[in-house]
């Protein structure tokens, strides 16, 4: 039996070994591990790949968020508006600063915040909009900066999913005025445990993020700000820098593999040339103005200037999704939900007072998508037994009809 891991990262590992344990040692024979030059070469490299005039490195995905809504001073009261289909730091980074997340819902193609959702929902204690660049593909950027612009809110790109996705050839992480990343060894790019960074092409909130970061410190030991512990260690930036060099050759790889998977489900009848199907949807790219499209070559974007990254590869799954991921985990092929309850639907932030059905495309996603193997190893083999037991799974369905 063929097995398919959701995520394998010995291949990638064993490919740059050598790499990898040379920076250590690098690390370990300066004793520098707290921030220092690991970390200050990461941020040049990272401000350079991300096309910004400022990157920080950080503790983590989530301390980038809580750090950036510190740094545009986000108080107890105030109101950030996002999305409820998204992984659950980016409205816990508002409540630990006391802040309220005004959730609006989202694209029900792209599973990105909808812009046509968010004016409405401006009141006078919003602070800041946060788009989710969901599963490697950018948010529509463009109406919500105007949307900010009118308003004079900031906006902050949760581009934990999307280091190197593009929006009309701009980077993630360098529309708003900051963006925040996700070093977590899952992602694209990943470090060899938690770690994160911030990015901003202004230099008063780069100045207010580097201080806030090491605890309000301006200099050492002299407090204006109440800050927090959000440094990096040196030894993950050391690893990330080594990646850095091959992230844009494993994205090539993610892309072919989405391309590949498309090609197959057509092929496999589950579904047509616009992604749609009477068992599952595929995930599709998209530019403005509601245009969608499926990448059927690797290498080319089907919308000039906007890259999908391919963090994930998430079909939708019409009915019986559950049951699908159970006959696949049978068969040894992993798979996630991300995320099976929206965020306004979980426990902790009820007294938010927010009701189901109040965001209904956010939770069809969350009852009806599926995650399957998209990393950059996988073998063409691998791949067509993902679709070949999908295609099984379907087959035997249809005849309990």
């Amino acid at each position: 039996m063929i097995t398919v891991p959701l995520l394998d990262l010995k291949p990638q590992y064993a490919s740059i070994k050598e790499e990898i344990q040379a920076a250590i040692s690098r690390v370990c024979d300066s004793q520098y591990f707290i921030m220092g030059p690991e970390v200050s070469e990461l941020e040049s490299e990272l401000a350079v790949y991300c096309q910004t005039k400022f990157a920080l490195g950080v503790s983590s995905g989530t301390d980038a968020l809580i750090l950036a809504l510190m740094a545009i001073n986000l108080k107890p009261g105030d109101e950030v508006i996002t999305t409820p289909y998204t992984f659950f730091a980016t409205a816990g980074s508002v409540a630990r600063l006391g802040a309220t997340a005004v959730f609006a819902d989202v694209d029900p193609k792209t599973y990105n915040l909808d812009p046509a959702q968010i004016e409405t929902r401006i009141t006078p204690k919003t602070k800041a909009i946060m788009p989710v660049h969901l599963y490697g593909q950018c948010a529509d950027m463009d109406p919500i900066m105007e949307i900010a612009r009118r308003h004079n809110l900031y906006v902050i790109e949760d581009a934990a999913q999307a280091i190197g996705s593009e929006y009309k050839g701009r980077r993630a992480g360098s529309i708003g005025h900051i963006g925040c990343f996700s070093f977590f060894p899952s992602k694209n790019l990943g470090a060899f445990g938690d770690g994160g960074a911030v990015t901003t092409n202004d230099p008063h909130l780069a100045e207010q993020l580097r201080i806030l970061r090491v605890h309000g410190a301006e200099p050492k030991y002299y407090h204006k700000f109440v800050g927090g512990n959000f440094r990096l260690d040196a030894l993950q930036a050391a690893v990330i820098r080594v990646k850095l060099k091959h992230l844009d050759n494993w994205t090539a790889g993610r892309q072919h593999n989405a391309a590949r998977y498309n090609q197959l489900f057509i092929e496999a009848g589950l579904a047509d040339m616009s992604g749609e199907g009477s068992s599952l949807v595929l995930p599709c790219e998209s530019r403005e103005s509601g245009q969608y499209a499926l990448r059927t070559e690797a290498a080319v974007d089907p919308f000039p200037g906007h890259r999908h990254i391919y963090n994930q590869y998430v079909i939708r799954v019409n009915r019986q999704r559950d049951e699908l991921r159970a006959f696949l985990t049978e068969r040894k092929i992993g798979t996630e939900i991300y995320y099976p309850v929206s965020l306004h639907q979980q426990e902790c932030f009820a007294e938010w007072g927010y009701q189901t059905g109040a965001y209904p495309h956010s939770e069809h996603a969350a009852a009806h998508t599926l995650a399957v193997p998209i990393y950059p190893e996988l073998s063409d083999e691998q791949l067509q037994t993902v679709v070949q037991t999908i295609a099984e799974f379907f087959k035997q369905d249809l005849k309990g009809f």
